[in-house]
C-alpha cells in the first residue's frame, strides 16, 4: 500500500516504524520540510517527502498533526480522488495547546471539524494510545493481552482499510461508529489513553458520554501548555 504521512511527531514516527516494517510503501513529511526528516528515512527506509507529495497518489493518507495546525492544511485534500483513505490522528486540547474552537466546543466532534478543513472525510484511529505503545506493544492476532483500538468513521471500505491496516500492525480494531460518534474515543472519555483488550475498548465506549468535561473546555484563558493548562 502507498501511504503518506503528514506529521513526524510521535504518532507520526511510530506509524512510519510500523507501516514500514509492514512493507508497506511510506512518504513521511512534515512542516520543516523533507531535509529533516533525513534521521528517519535511514532508519526506516521511507522516503522524506513535502506535505504535497504525502498527500499525492497515495492509497491512504495519515493526517497527524496538533490539531490548531490542521487550518495550514485547508483544502489539501479537496481534490484528492474519492476512494483516497484519510486518517485523522489528532485530539483537541483547548487548555494545554490548541485554545478555543467554537465549533468543537459547541458539540461538532473533533474529526468532524478536521474533514471539515481538509475537504475529505476522514477515519479516526491512532488518537487514543501512547506513541510508545503504539511502537512497542503491537502481537500478532489472537495473542493474550493484545491491544485493541477503536476507529471510527462514515465510509464502510475506507474503515475496513483503516481496520486491516491496525491488525497488520499488532492490534485489534473495533469498530467505534461513525465520525459523528467518534466523541466516543476523544480527550476524557473512558477509552482515551487505555490500552484495553477489544472487549474493555467495546465496553469503555459503551460508558462514554457526550458532553465534555471542565478540563477539557476551552477557559477564557486558553490555551496554556501541558505543564500549566490554562
Amino acid at each position: 500500500m502507498k501511504i503518506g504521512i503528514i506529521g513526524s511527531g510521535n504518532i507520526g514516527g511510530a506509524l512510519t516504524r510500523r507501516f514500514r516494517a509492514a512493507g508497506h510503501e511510506v512518504e513521511v513529511a512534515n512542516s520543516r520540510g523533507p531535509a529533516s526528516l533525513a534521521d528517519l528515512a535511514r532508519e526506516t527506509g521511507a522516503r522524506p517527502a513535502t506535505v504535497e507529495e504525502a498527500a499525492r497518489g497515495k492509497d491512504l493518507v495519515v493526517v497527524t498533526i496538533p490539531l490548531i495546525r490542521i487550518n495550514d492544511l485547508a483544502g489539501l485534500l479537496a481534490n484528492a480522488p474519492p476512494d483516497i483513505v484519510v486518517v485523522d490522528t489528532s485530539n483537541y486540547y483547548p487548555r494545554q495547546r490548541d485554545g478555543r474552537i467554537a465549533a468543537i466546543e459547541e458539540g461538532l466532534t473533533e474529526s468532524g471539524w478536521v474533514q471539515e478543513r481538509l475537504g475529505h472525510p476522514v477515519v479516526k484511529a491512532f488518537n487514543n494510545i501512547y506513541a510508545k505503545h503504539l511502537q512497542e506493544n503491537g502481537k500478532p492476532a489472537g495473542a493474550p493481552g493484545r491491544i485493541a483500538l477503536p476507529i471510527a468513521g462514515d465510509d464502510p471500505k475506507a474503515k475496513a482499510t483503516v481496520m486491516r491496516l491496525v491488525d497488520e500492525i499488532g492490534f485489534d480494531p473495533v469498530d467505534a461508529g461513525t465520525i459523528a460518534e467518534s466523541w466516543r474515543q476523544q480527550p476524557g472519555s473512558p477509552v482515551y489513553a487505555k490500552d484495553y483488550d477489544a472487549e474493555g475498548v467495546r465496553k469503555a465506549l459503551g460508558e462514554a458520554r457526550k458532553e465534555r468535561s471542565p478540563e477539557w473546555r476551552a477557559t477564557p484563558n486558553s490555551p496554556g501548555t501541558f505543564a500549566s493548562p490554562a
